[in-house]
């Protein structure tokens, strides 16, 4: 066997270069793209790897650690778990500032690739700039602090580990069920070290994404269940999405007559015109699906975790003889809440489960009950988000003029705040795959960061961030690093001074609006109250930008967007006071003991709505 001398960053990137995938028979390159900001740490070895392999995954410079790990992130969900992003930091704080973006992949079952810079591995050195020392533990340093958000960890400490990590690292990203983010930690001494490497260890591969195949006792057990059921429902989860089995479920659901709702990361599965489509489920979800849950017999959650905002705290299914299915290809999400558990990929189980149900279908009464619940929703949307000729428009009719505007493969996105409930409720879905909602993380500065990440994976569609100013306040220097690498985007900035979702919450639970709306902050100004000229910071970064002064001017300033060459931000101010709604509960921790009678009564509203709590784990 013929070996190579090669360093650990040779012998790294000169590995990730020669891995493929194979997508409907089409093979290219498994990492599509690197994001890197280099110090002490990373640039000296690893940087001119990097630079050496611009032709297998260019590496494109983001202004901030955590929002260049985020735009890798989107840029996964965007190829729906089959290309990887890579992201490199230096030591110290360029690491720990992408542990945010590892949770926001972690939760979402994303696969990300963190290669951050490490102290010295001979310890001579000691202690180095940005090194925080542990007294009782010299081994170890802040990159540990990845291990409780990430699925693979290691650290190389001679260059032979990584014939080990590497391999182990990419079996992890590419799980079905296993699927997160992966940290390698890379001290600066080992990078520049060398071994003599097997040349067989670089030769091409090509992965292809597995599907678990169903035990097929479980699936007899389901259709059985199935079978015996007069009130089912779907609940479709974004393993639908990542399985490729949009289609299958449509057939499922059409063939047997079973209504569908989705979750957050689910959503735009299905056509709003479908007549199994009942709308999307939970907290922030639609009368439709929460009333169907409310007497649903059976459920059959199809590649879900289950979060509480799609359950509603557990609280939306109150048929106490409810059974619950679920096809997951995750062991552990598949068992939660005493689900009868089939293992497998979505795609795998679909197929034959229809198989085994043979001509059974559900009885009509029950899709007539889900269409006029469907029909009576669709009112409500069609509502609040019709148009209107206004100077302070609601979330909801900015998201409808948007909804209308956008074509099949534009893709809008958004994250935390009260834009992700808004558009999970009012999105009215025309084309599949329209939306990234993070709300698994729930994570602030995702929006922007994210849709860069989008738009290097899928450039020749219109990549549409819509944030809030809070949001945008915390991350938003990849408008600069989009007009850099002209990756352009559209940026809706809706505008309702301060955290105003928050102060819903605050306000709704009894207390008193403090800390989150801008005049509610403590302050020690003797002027009036600053607001953010938005338009000129987005210009300042290099977009062109505008302010809408009434709702009618929205469309020609898309036209606009889209005509425009480089990233275009929409600055539009926000009635805070107009909020969506669904009927649904959702659990948060309320004091036991005050004094405040408003806190009290609020306490007492919400422990009425914990009596339809499903109990166990």
């Amino acid at each position: 066997m013929g070996t190579i001398r090669l360093t650990t960053a040779q012998a790294l990137v000169r590995y990730l270069a020669a891995q493929q995938i194979e997508n409907e028979g089409k093979v290219e390159s498994l990492f599509g793209c690197a994001f890197a900001i280099f110090g002490h740490g990373n640039v000296t070895c690893l940087g001119q790897q990097l630079f050496e392999n611009q032709s297998v995954f260019p590496t494109w410079r983001g202004q901030n650690e955590q929002s260049m790990a985020l735009a890798a992130t989107a840029y996964a969900r965007a190829h729906q778990r089959r290309r990887i992003g890579i992201a490199t930091s230096s030591v110290g704080p360029g690491a720990t500032n992408m542990i945010t973006a590892a949770g926001v992949a972690h939760t979402n079952r994303l696969p990300l690739l963190l290669l951050a810079g490490d102290t010295f591995q001979s310890r001579l050195p000691d202690p180095v700039l940005q090194q925080a020392e542990h007294f009782s533990n010299p081994s170890l340093t802040v990159n540990d602090a990845f291990k409780a958000v990430t699925r693979f960890w290691d650290r190389i400490n001679s260059p032979s580990q990584l014939t080990v990590a590497l391999p182990q690292a990419i079996a992890t990203m590419l799980d079905p069920a296993d699927c997160g983010p992966a940290m390698i930690a890379l001290p600066q001494d080992v990078q520049g070290q060398a071994w003599d490497f097997p040349e067989s260890f670089f030769e091409p591969k090509v992965h292809r994404i597995r599907r678990p195949q169903p035990e097929a006792i479980d699936l007899a057990l389901a259709a059985d269940a199935i079978k015996a059921s007069k009130r089912p429902l779907i609940i479709a989860g974004g393993g639908v999405v990542y399985s490729g089995a949009r289609e299958a479920l449509t057939q499922f659901a059409e063939k047997h007559q079973i209504p569908v709702i989705e979750t957050i990361a689910g959503r735009t599965l299905l056509d709003d015109k479908h007549p199994l489509n009942c709308g999307p489920v939970g907290a922030t979800g639609s009368n439709s699906a929460n009333h169907l849950c409310y007497e649903a017999d059976l459920v059959l959650a199809i590649g879900t975790r289950l979060q509480d905002f799609t359950t509603g705290s557990w609280t939306l299914f109150r048929d106490p003889d409810m059974k619950l299915i679920s096809i997951n290809a995750g062991r552990f999400d598949a068992n939660k809440h005493m689900a009868q558990s089939v293992i497998a990929d979505a795609k795998a189980a679909i197929v034959p489960l229809s198989e085994q149900l043979d001509t059974w279908t559900t009885e009509s009464g029950w899709v007539d009950k889900a269409k006029a619940e469907k029909a009576a929703w669709n009112d409500i949307v069609n509502a609040r988000t019709a148009a209107t000729d206004t100077e302070l428009p609601s979330y909801a009719q900015v998201i409808g003029k948007v909804n209308a505007l956008t074509q099949e493969g534009d893709r809008v996105i958004t994250a935390a705040g009260g834009l992700p409930a808004e558009i999970n409720m009012n999105w009215q879905t025309r084309h599949p795959y329209s939306l990234d909602v993070e709300f698994g993380f729930s994570c602030m500065g995702y929006e922007i960061a994210a849709g860069w990440g989008n738009k290097i994976a899928r450039p020749e569609y219109e990549s549409i961030v819509m944030v809030g100013d809070g949001s945008y306040l915390m991350m938003n220097s990849d408008i600069y690093s989009s007009v850099l690498t002209g990756h352009k985007m559209i940026v809706f900035v809706c505008d309702n001074g301060g955290f105003a979702v928050i102060r819903k919450l605050q306000t709704n639970t009894g207390n008193v609006a403090f800390n989150n709306q801008l005049e509610d902050c403590t302050t020690e100004r003797h002027y009036d109250l600053p607001r953010v000229d938005f338009v000129s910071h987005a210009r300042g970064l290099g977009a062109n930008a505008e302010k809408l002064t009434n709702l009618n001017e929205l469309e020609a300033a898309y036209a606009r967007a889209k005509a425009s060459d480089r990233t275009y931000v929409i600055v539009v101010d926000i009635d805070d006071t107009v909020w969506s709604s669904c009927e649904a509960w959702w659990e948060v921790g309320l004091p036991e003991v005050t004094d405040n009678e408003n806190i009290i009564k609020a306490r007492d509203q919400w422990e009425q709505g914990r009596q339809h709590q499903r109990r166990g784990v």
